[in-house]
Parts: structure tokens; C-alpha cells; sequence
């Protein structure tokens, strides 16, 4: 893991197409920018934990019910 130290107003770059900017420092609480392009997929982490668990249940009950098929 890269740990890197930013200020308000300032940002990470990550590529050539991916910032990744400091927008306010609030206590506790960072609120950040992230500019990239369309076709990349931002998410909370807990959004894509999420998604994937979501993606491995249809992906175990397509399989369940091609096996139901196959044994008619």
C-alpha cells in the first residue's frame, strides 16, 4: 500500500487520467474529488463488496439451475 500525505486542495494522480483531488477537511472527515473517465467504475468500497457478493450469487444460481437442466 502507498500511503501518501495530501492537503486541502491538493491531489493524487493515479495513471495519466485518474486525479484524485482533496476537496475539505471537516474533523474526522476528508471529502474527495475522483476525475477519471466515464468507462472507469468509481464505487465505496462497501458499494463493490456489495456488487461482487451480488455477482457470486447469480453466478451460484445460474450454475445451480444449469445442473437442474442438464440432469432432465
Amino acid at each position: 500500500m502507498l500511503v501518501l500525505s495530501r492537503k486541502k486542495d491538493e491531489s493524487i494522480m493515479i495513471g495519466d487520467q485518474i486525479e484524485v483531488k482533496i476537496l475539505a477537511v471537516e474533523g474526522e472527515q476528508i471529502k474527495i474529488g475522483i476525475v477519471a473517465p466515464k468507462t472507469v467504475k468509481v464505487h465505496r468500497s462497501e458499494v463493490f463488496e456489495a456488487i461482487q457478493a451480488q455477482n457470486r450469487e447469480a453466478l451460484s444460481t445460474a450454475s445451480n439451475f444449469l445442473e437442474q437442466i442438464k440432469k432432465k
